[in-house]
């Protein structure tokens, strides 16, 4: 058993009422949830029913199982927990404590020994073993969770009276029932009544005792004690004068005769239990019974008793099911309701059975009975109580393996039917008291350590229908052969009177009971309980401790309330109780409850496999399978002791003085709860302790021999401590551990509700404790909890623990050598005897004497009668447990084939096991002997075990023997011995000296290899880290001193002593002999060398000496003399190599350095060679960094520099002559590029030329050059060319200030735009159409998919674009067209339902918004006409062909319907439609638009004025602010001269790049003057542009309502298209008669009509209108502002400034405001600002300039030409746009 409680809960002795506790202590206290527990009087004789024990009747099985009922949880907050505020504290030292009781030792454990629990137990262990138990303390982060589910953790308890648990009173209270009980039956005490002194009963015990003490009843007469004793019996001297008279008249009249009966009662009552045990009564095989209560309560009750009903409708409702009115409900699994027989006036309490706790549960690895199992149940062939869980209150444990041993009864089935009378003895396993676990069964209730009736011995077998009254004890037959029958009033056994010693020969006429029930068997034991949840417990347990204090505590004067309850005051409280004989009170104990089936308090691996604790070695579900606990050797679970118990507490609940099974270790952790203080006896006064017990109640160990295995007993510390015995005590509280030593004794008692769980473990020096717990054991035939041997050899064979280890077999060894030499003597006895009955027998029966053929000697079986077999496998343990002293045979086994009883060899023969006499059964007629081992396995695996124990000293052995062997040890043999004892896993002592020996030797070797061994890893790879010279050191210096001195030369001395010192033979040592006497072979032939000045020695033979002196890896003078010398031969060597080849200067100049280092004089031909090249060198590479640093690159200079240094081997620094060559050859490859360019250029097939694109690239990689190669100007030129036609092409496309690569992309655009209006195929000119739907436009490739025209999910095309439907569409009042507002420029948000829209084509003055200029076709072509003459092949040629041949066949499909004579009104449709197609596209066609808008003016006129007829059509986007207005705007003014100074310089920047456009601007329109002219009609008429701000601007009647329009009309030069209008504002008028003129030369022509228009002109510059007398220029001459503003236009050109002095005077140029002229520096062409700079001359100077002043932080080193071109274009064209502005 484990050291927790073990007890739960007592009742009173005969005779003696009892009564709740708590019922007791105050008038509320609770009883049990579950079943009533109030007394209930009345003292009728007992009904002959089925038992029912003092909570109700109890069914074996509850129809609810525990696991299915819920109550409330228990409120962890409100129980003592540790690390919670309700904790209670650890005090620093105990005040005191009663009995004057020494505290066990308490440990903290750190956390770090809190790691293995079993090494903190083994460091603890010589201390606290002496103590017997320890309290340990974890570290404070330890803190498992509680993993119990108390809704629904149900558990059942035990009633303990207290004064009943101690051994005295017990014995008392026994004694005086029985005196009673003769003197009531046998009239000597009429009526029952018994003396009484002083009004109170007399104790007769206690008189008795004191009587004996004294020397008997003779002595005390004689010597006059009657007072002496009646003051010990505590009577006072009031009464002294009667007093001894009353003594000595109770005691001649009551005590004298009862003494005399017992003396003749005893024998024949002992001999009666020794042939119901099987055997003598000491040992005794079986625990003592469960103990009958006699008081009235419901168990004791009639059946008509209220309480009893009561009780029974309570139970009732627990089990599920109801009982009748009027009488018990049978169980289900037992036989016909009988009262089983008891002896000495108790009645067993649960005859009738009681309710499993747990009989709900499933047992974790074992199957549930079956249900057959429960129901073939018979009555006891003998008429005893059945010891099996058929009608027995027997509960177990839900883990594998047997029933417990201290708590716990098999579960075996007794059933009748399956064996005879003859198996219904001692043998029978009901008789086992185990911890395991058997198949089949479920274990019952989880309490406390209930027991059942002893099994009877063989006996005639009586009638299987009678009841046990109706057959005689004695003779086992029945009434009906005319003998009367007595029937025991305590007991109900029954007698025939003519069985009786001596006979009775009438029926008595009072109360009768049976000799044994007079004499007493001192059976007792522990009612049940009831049944609680955690809450209810909490709640009872509070209640109780409440109430018996409330008024006991004494008045705290200063509080003026009672004084709070301490645990002293609780301790000596309890043993007050306990002393008390005449004070009653009875608690409760929910005890030894199985963690397999109501679970366990730690968290375990199979319901919470993550949480840390369930894998903690402190785990108690853990703890007993630890690697080093010799518990996991055993191959199934034993609940209570490798499978947890609980224990629930409530205030004085005890458990009794026990040690463990097997006497093994025990840990005990409390989750939460109050105080549970526990008393230890050391396992060395365990044998003082036994023989106190003994002597204090020697009546209770003379029926009850193994009453210390019964946990059912205490004795006061203090009465101990008299015999001698050393008790100590301690108090755990919740989170700490208890550990109880073995054999050591332990109890103790709770100071109120706690929650306890235990468990047992074994270190390995618990093996000789448990082999002597087992051989206890069996001195008491009691059966052990597993079999030792067992486990010693699944140890031995490494089964569990996947191999023997040393530490195994070192306790194993000596174990097995035990039981291996016990083995074979009780073979060899039992062999012997064997041999001898038969040798006699068969030479008896042949008449000589010979020898049988015996199976047990190896012969032939044919003539012994003995069946022999060696089976080496596993059987149920029943079929290996001895029938007699219950010990396990599991190496030897002797079985009878008859009755079929097991006996170990120590019983075999001897015991009785059937009707054969003992010859017989030596002899081995029926029967067998099985060996699970031959004496060969168990002889080798004992070798094997012993071998693996010895492997430490086989060490040992062999090291001391190489001590003695050789006083000079070899190291090869000490290397062997160290690797052989590190692989061995234990501690061995001479080990570190070994190793320590081995070290110093393999140091020593290590270091000596320096100088011995020659490999290439023990040299220095560099020359400069090895020579300790002036050369650079490697490491520290601390790591270079270490070195040094590790390269010593007398080290190899030094290290020759110390191997002498050391006294150890290698190899090594020879090889440095040797090499020592190298070195100074070496330093000889050093010195001759280095002496030897003058002569000159090859680099070789020196190379060798030197690599001969390296190779010995030590220091010596010699070898910095040779190095020197190899390094001079060296140098000269190189430096004569280098003479005639090209080396850098760094080389050189390293090269004159070595020389210098190695002490080469300076006069020598090598140095001043080098001095020389150096100083050339030098030179070369300052000329060279010259000419490169230089602003324009000399090349031919650098060429002649790279010839020198290449034919002169100068040395020169490789980065710049690399540098030079790389100069020279981007030089070159530019030239051969420009070159080639240039002459493709010329080629007269155009084809053959370069791309425009090639020329670029190669042009971008030039200006990376210093200087530009010879050519490129010419190329540069043809680049400006090309580059010229296509500004023109941008000026043509409207893209003028863009850069050059948009002119592709644009083209790229108006060419997929056309592609759409010039579609002849696909549009073609239809009616009005609707939209097909109102979708959103598509975005990205989706919109390119669409607008495709292979699309067949094309519809109809709209707008001017002619694309499909896209966002939001309007649609014209006039031609139902619809278009698309982004087309437009008409913003969804402005346009309403209700307005009215005329479309550009209905409406000619509606503008069209165009982002772009849109060039004539005639441009294009012209444009195009021009690419023959470039020198590069344009990349937008392609494109351009496109474009021109596209719209040419447009025009040409269309050019029938330009005919005037043949166009009719009904073609007004067909024109409106070609129209809006030619409006959408990007080209301009301008005979034909002119041709269809003024048809449509004729036809379907809406505006009041004929079009003006389009020569050009411009882009309606507002020109972009130039850098100068961005920067005048950011800082918020309007003059640069506001402008802050750090800006002012940017400012003036940008001023002059603006004016130098104007100028490039002008010029290049000059040149250009055909492209640019107004078209004018033949009239003469121009038609001028409108000014911006121009009032006369005739508003656009697109939208009828103007406030609220969406389409906005063109302003000035941003309309769609530029027309003429008459100045006066009057509209133009134009007859049918003149229409024609305007379009045909000749009337009569009408194959290809022609717009007429007349020779183009520049646009008038400001100076032209001047002189034409423009009325703008006239109203800007009249103001001041306007004037400075026409005088700063004019300065800038010299025509200006001359048209200002005609107008001005020649004096205008001093008017204040005038720019300055003449001597004052005026703006120039050349000089836009007036700033004086240069002449006519200067061009490529000034735009130097200007580029310098753009970049001037990227350009500064460049020459003025380089950057010119295109930024001046880029320039000019800004300007030309802000112009036209």
């Amino acid at each position: 058993m484990v050291s927790g409680p073990s007890a739960s809960s007592a009742v009173g002795g005969p005779g003696r009422t009892s009564a709740n506790a708590s019922a007791k202590a105050s008038p509320s206290a609770r009883a049990s949830p579950a079943v009533g527990a109030s007394a209930t009087p009345g003292g009728a004789s007992k009904p002959k029913t089925a038992q029912v024990n003092s909570n109700g009747y109890h069914p074996p099985k509850t129809a609810n199982p525990f696991s299915s009922m819920r109550s409330a949880p228990l409120d962890m907050s409100s129980v003592e927990r540790r690390g919670q505020p309700t904790a209670c504290q650890e005090p620093v030292q105990k005040k005191s404590r009663p009995h004057d009781l020494q505290e066990a030792p308490t440990y903290r454990a750190t956390e770090e020994e809190w790691k293995d629990p079993f090494l903190l137990i083994s460091k603890i262990r010589p201390e606290a073993e002496k103590y017997g138990i320890c309290k340990v303390i974890p570290p404070k982060s330890w803190n498992p969770p509680f993993a119990i589910d108390t809704e629904r953790f149900h558990f059942r308890t035990r009633k303990q009276e207290l004064n009943s648990v101690e051994g005295t009173s017990r014995t008392s209270q026994s004694y005086q029932d029985g005196i009673a009980k003769y003197h009531k039956q046998y009239g000597s005490a009429p009526g029952g009544r018994m003396p009484q002194v002083d009004k109170k009963p007399l104790n007769l015990y206690k008189l008795k005792k004191a009587v004996e003490q004294r020397g008997g009843l003779n002595q005390v007469i004689k010597l006059k004690k009657w007072a002496e004793i009646g003051r010990e019996l505590g009577y006072s001297g009031k009464i002294m004068s009667s007093l001894s008279t009353s003594l000595r008249t109770s005691y001649e009249k009551f005590i004298d005769p009862y003494e005399a009966y017992l003396k003749m009662a005893k024998p024949g009552v002992h001999q009666q239990l020794e042939l119901k045990y099987g055997g003598p009564l000491t040992p005794s095989p079986a625990p003592s019974p469960m103990k009958r209560s006699t008081v009235h309560t419901p168990m004791s009750a009639r059946d008509d008793s209220p309480a009893r009903n009561a009780t029974d409708a309570l139970q009732a409702s627990i089990n599920g099911h109801a009982k009748d009115a009027d009488r018990d409900t049978p169980m289900p699994d037992a036989g016909p309701a009988s009262v089983a027989e008891t002896s000495g006036g108790f009645t067993a309490i649960n005859t009738g059975g009681f309710t499993a706790v747990n009989a709900g549960f499933t047992s974790v690895n074992r199957p549930l009975v079956a249900a057959a199992d429960a129901k073939n149940t018979t009555p006891n062939n003998y008429h005893t109580p059945l010891p099996s869980s058929k009608n027995t209150p027997e509960y177990r444990p839900a883990g594998p393996g047997p029933t417990g041993l201290k708590r716990q009864m098999s579960v075996e089935s007794t059933d009748s039917t399956k064996k005879d009378s003859t198996d219904q003895d001692e043998g029978d396993a009901g008789s086992r008291r185990s911890k395991r676990l058997k198949k089949g069964t479920v274990p019952t209730v989880a309490g406390s350590h209930m027991s059942v009736f002893r099994p009877s011995a063989p006996r005639i077998s009586r009638e299987e229908t009678a009841t046990p009254e109706d057959n005689c004890e004695q003779c086992g037959k029945g009434g009906d052969d005319g003998n009367f029958m007595l029937i025991c009033d305590s007991c109900d056994h029954g007698y025939h009177g003519t069985c009786l010693d001596p006979p009775i020969n009438a029926k008595p006429p009072n109360e009768w009971n049976c000799p044994r029930c007079l004499v007493g068997d001192g059976e007792f034991g522990f009612e049940e309980g009831g049944l609680y949840s955690l809450k209810q417990f909490q709640e009872k347990a509070f209640d109780f401790k409440q109430s018996y204090f409330e008024n006991k505590m004494p008045v705290d004067p200063k509080l003026n309330c009672h004084r709070p309850v301490t645990e002293q005051d609780v301790e000596q409280e309890f043993w007050r109780l306990v002393a008390d004989s005449e004070e009653d009170l009875t608690v409760e104990y929910g005890a030894d409850i199985h963690c397999t089936t109501h679970g366990s308090g730690f968290p375990t691996m199979e319901k919470d496999p993550k949480n840390p604790y369930s894998t903690d070695p402190w785990n108690l579900n853990l703890l007993p399978l630890h690697p080093d606990s010799l518990f996991r050797h055993i191959k199934s679970d034993i609940s209570g002791m490798t499978v947890p118990w609980v224990y629930v507490g409530m205030m004085f609940s005890t458990f009794c003085w026990h040690n463990e099974d097997h006497y093994a270790y025990s840990a005990n952790y409390q989750h939460f709860g109050a105080t549970k203080t526990w008393y230890g006896i050391p396992a060395e006064d365990s044998e003082k302790f036994e023989n106190a017990m003994r002597e204090a109640v020697p009546e209770l160990f003379e029926t009850q021999p193994d009453l210390l295995f019964q946990l059912v007993t205490l004795m006061p510390p203090e009465q101990l401590k008299k015999a001698g015995v050393r008790v100590y005590a301690l108090d755990q509280r919740a989170g700490e551990f208890v550990i109880t030593f073995p054999r050591a004794y332990h109890a103790g008692f709770n100071h109120g509700f706690n929650f306890n769980e235990a468990v047992n473990f074994a270190p390995s020096d618990w093996e000789p404790y448990g082999l002597e717990g087992v051989e206890r054991l069996q001195s008491f035939r009691r059966q052990p909890c597993f079999s030792h041997d067992e486990l010693l050899w699944t140890a031995a064979e490494g089964i569990t623990s996947g191999g023997l280890t040393i530490q195994t077999a070192r306790w194993l060894a000596p174990a097995l050598d035990r039981i291996h030499k016990r083995e074979l003597f009780q073979r060899t006895e039992f062999i012997g005897k064997h041999s001898f009955i038969a040798d006699a027998r068969l030479s008896s029966a042949r008449g000589s004497e010979v020898k049988h053929n015996c199976p047990l000697r190896g012969e032939p079986s044919g003539e012994c009668p003995l069946i022999f077999k060696t089976d080496d496998v596993d059987v149920p343990e029943e079929e290996y447990t001895c029938s007699y002293c219950k010990a396990f045979s599991y190496l030897s086994r002797f079985v009878c084939l008859k009755t079929g009883k097991v006996l170990c060899l120590l019983h075999a023969g001897e015991h009785g096991c059937c009707e054969r006499p003992k010859e017989d059964r030596y002899m081995g007629t029926d029967h067998a002997l099985y060996f699970r081992k031959s004496d060969e396995v168990m002889s080798s695996t004992y070798k094997k075990v012993a071998d693996k124990a010895h492997l430490p000293e086989a060490w040992e052995e062999k090291y001391q023997k190489l001590l003695d062997e050789d006083a000079i040890m070899p190291l090869k043999a000490m290397r062997a011995l160290l690797s052989e004892g590190e692989k061995i896993p234990y501690e061995l002592p001479s080990l570190p000296a070994v190793r320590s020996f081995v070290d110093s030797c393999n140091h020593w070797v290590e270091e000596a290899a320096n100088y011995t061994v020659r490999k290439q890893q023990n040299r220095r790879k560099s020359e400069k880290t090895w020579q300790i010279t002036t050369r650079k050191s490697v490491g520290n210096g601390a790591q270079v001193q270490k070195e040094r001195e590790m390269r010593n030369v007398s080290n190899i001395d030094r290290l020759l002593v110390e191997a002498a010192q050391i006294g150890f033979d290698c190899p090594e040592i020879v090889q440095l002999q040797e090499r020592a006497e190298a070195v100074r072979a070496f330093q000889v032939n050093a010195e001759r060398i280095i002496k030897s000045k003058g002569e000159a020695h090859e680099v070789d033979a020196l190379e060798e000496l030197l690599e001969e002196g390296q190779s010995f890896n030590v220091d010596m003078p010699e070898l910095e003399d040779l190095a020197r010398r190899l390094d001079q031969a060296r140098w000269y060597d190189k430096a004569k190599a280098k003479k005639r080849v090209m080396i850098s200067l760094d080389e050189v100049q390293e090269l004159i350095n070595e020389g210098k280092r190695l002490d080469i004089e300076p006069y020598d031909d090598l140095i001043r060679h080098y001095e020389a090249q150096l100083s050339q060198g030098m030179t070369w590479e300052k000329k060279a960094q010259e000419l490169i640093n230089a602003e324009s690159v000399h090349y031919p200079q650098l060429q002649a520099l790279s010839n020198q240094a290449q034919e002169n081997f100068l040395p020169v620094a490789a980065e710049t002559l690399t540098l030079v060559d790389q100069i020279l050859h981007k030089q070159r490859e530019a030239h051969r590029q420009i070159v080639d360019l240039n002459e493709r250029s010329k080629s007269a097939d155009y084809h053959k030329r370069p791309k425009y694109s090639e020329v670029a690239d190669i042009m971008k990689k030039v200006e990376e050059l210093q200087a530009k190669p010879q050519g490129t100007l010419d190329l540069e030129k043809e680049q400006k060319r090309h580059e010229d036609w296509m500004r023109k092409g941008k000026k043509l496309f409207g893209k003028t200030n863009a850069p050059l690569h948009i002119l592709k992309s644009h083209m790229e655009y108006v060419l997929d735009r056309n592609v759409d209006c010039f579609n002849i195929e696909q549009d073609r000119p239809r009616g009005p159409a609707e939209p097909s739907s109102r979708e959103q436009s598509p975005d990205g490739a989706s919109r390119l998919h669409t607008n495709s025209w292979e699309d067949p999910s094309r519809g109809d095309v709209f707008c001017i674009c002619r694309r499909p439907e896209q966002g939001m569409m309007i649609e014209c009042e006039m031609c139902h067209e619809w278009y698309h507002g982004k087309c437009l420029k008409i913003a969804r948000g402005k346009v309403k339902d209700e307005d009215k829209y005329t479309c550009p084509i209905c409406d000619w003055r509606v503008k069209i918004p165009r982002d772009a200029a849109r060039p004539k076709l005639e441009e294009l072509v012209q444009w195009r006409d021009e690419i023959p003459s470039l020198p590069f092949q344009p990349e937008e040629a392609e494109l351009l062909n496109k474009i021109i041949d596209n719209a040419q066949e447009f025009r040409n499909h269309i050019s029938a319907l330009c005919n005037p004579v043949l166009s009719q009104r009904a073609e007004a449709e067909v024109q409106r439609f070609f129209l809006r197609k030619i409006e959408g596209a990007e080209v301009l066609l301008a005979h034909e638009t002119n041709f269809f808008r003024q048809e449509l003016h004729k036809w379907c006129p809406v505006a009041p004025d004929p079009p003006p007829v389009l020569d050009q059509s411009k882009s309606t986007r507002k020109p972009r602010p130039t850098k100068l207005q961005k920067l005048l705007q950011q800082y918020n003014v309007d003059d640069p001269d506001d402008l802050p100074e750090e800006v002012k310089g940017k400012a003036n920047s940008l001023k002059r790049k603006a004016l130098n456009a104007a100028e490039a601007a002008a010029a290049a329109n000059s040149g250009h003057n055909s492209m640019s002219g107004m078209s004018t009609s033949p009239r003469g008429t121009g038609y001028p542009f409108y000014s911006r701000n121009s009032s006369t601007q005739p508003q656009t009647p697109g939208l009828s309502i103007g406030s609220n329009s969406h389409v906005h009309p063109g302003h000035g030069p941003d309309s769609a298209s530029v027309h003429g209008h008459h100045r006066s504002g009057s509209n133009a008028h134009m007859d049918a008669g003149q229409h024609h003129a305007y379009f045909m030369k000749d009337a009569t022509h009408l194959v290809s009509p022609q717009l007429l228009i007349g020779d183009h002109h520049s646009a008038p510059t400001f100076e032209d209108r001047v002189a034409q007398g423009s009325t703008e220029i006239e109203d800007l001459l009249h103001t001041e502002e306007g004037k400075i503003k026409a005088l700063e236009i004019f300065s800038r050109t010299e025509v200006g400034r001359h048209r200002a002095e005609e107008i001005f005077g020649t004096d205008i140029w001093n008017h204040p405001g005038a720019p300055m002229v003449g001597n004052r520096s005026m703006p120039t062409v050349n000089d836009p600002l007036g700033i004086g700079m240069g002449n006519e001359d200067d061009n490529h100077m000034f735009a130097d300039l200007m580029n310098d002043d753009d970049n001037e932080e990227s350009e500064r080193h460049k020459t003025a030409e380089h950057s010119h071109f295109e930024n001046m274009e880029v320039d000019r064209h800004e300007m030309e746009s802000s112009v036209d502005v």
